[in-house]
């Protein structure tokens, strides 16, 4: 099997050629190719052991990444001034190989990149909850795992994986492997991970939950106690696990 990495800023990741998204894919994601058909390829992605199909010309030849976009996004210039033109976005977690650094800037194979808004391969972030709040405002898109669109399961994922800590892709396999239970009655806590059937949510402080949802189709903040009413009477049952890392 073929080691390759991601080459465009996001990559649906699909349940078979041409169909459904289950997951997207980051700029420089690196991936296994498992089976190669007719233009598409069917990869595992080394991140999560996520598997899905993806064109065959969004992959490349894997290289080392120097550094990792830690800005909610950015551009990529064509010269390392921002009045030039902007070639292309990154969103938060995208993984980059810098060629040099010129007035504030780093050049990439995308273009001049801001310094300010990547930090070396091997930082990680301290909290969680703060790398989520990067991702406020932005559109919920469900299977989406970027600053231009994620669900719930993705902005916990983004959150973790920049902090060093493994998660998988879906909130299933999130509740079930992320964090320790926590004893019924206990208060929940900044960092925090509240689950229901099919979402998940981090609790921002004591009764203020951050999360990605089709209600507010946005990446939002709202109070523990609304939420949790509300999405029971919308039928989507009570939190089936309150979680600490």
């Amino acid at each position: 099997m073929t080691q390759a990495r991601i080459i465009r800023p996001v990559v649906d990741l699909l349940r078979q050629p041409d169909g459904l998204r289950d997951r997207q894919l980051l700029f420089g994601d690196s991936v296994t190719i498992e089976e190669e058909l007719d233009g598409w390829s069917k990869i595992k992605a080394s991140k999560d052991g996520y598997q899905g199909w993806l064109p065959t010309d969004r992959l490349g030849p894997i290289e080392p990444q120097t550094h990792w976009i830690i800005a909610g996004s950015t551009h990529a210039y064509e010269k390392p001034d921002i009045k030039s033109r902007d070639l292309t976005s990154l969103s938060f977690g995208s993984r980059i190989r810098v060629l040099s650094e010129e007035d504030r800037f780093m050049e990439t194979a995308l273009g001049f990149i801001p310094a300010v808004h990547a930090v070396p391969a091997y930082s990680q972030l301290a909290d969680p909850v703060a790398a989520a709040e990067l991702f406020l405002g932005t559109p919920y898109l469900w299977g989406g795992n970027s600053r231009f669109g994620l669900d719930c399961s993705g902005l916990v994922q983004a959150a973790l994986l920049a902090c060093g800590i493994p998660c998988p892709g879906d909130s299933g396999d999130q509740e079930r492997e992320v964090g320790e239970l926590v004893p019924a009655g206990e208060s929940a806590r900044r960092g925090d991970l509240l689950f229901w059937k099919g979402h998940v949510a981090w609790v921002a402080a004591g009764n203020l939950l951050l999360h990605a949802n089709a209600y507010h189709m946005a990446v939002a903040l709202e109070p523990m106690d609304q939420a949790i009413a509300r999405i029971a009477a919308q039928g989507d049952g009570p939190v089936t696990a309150h979680k600490r890392l």
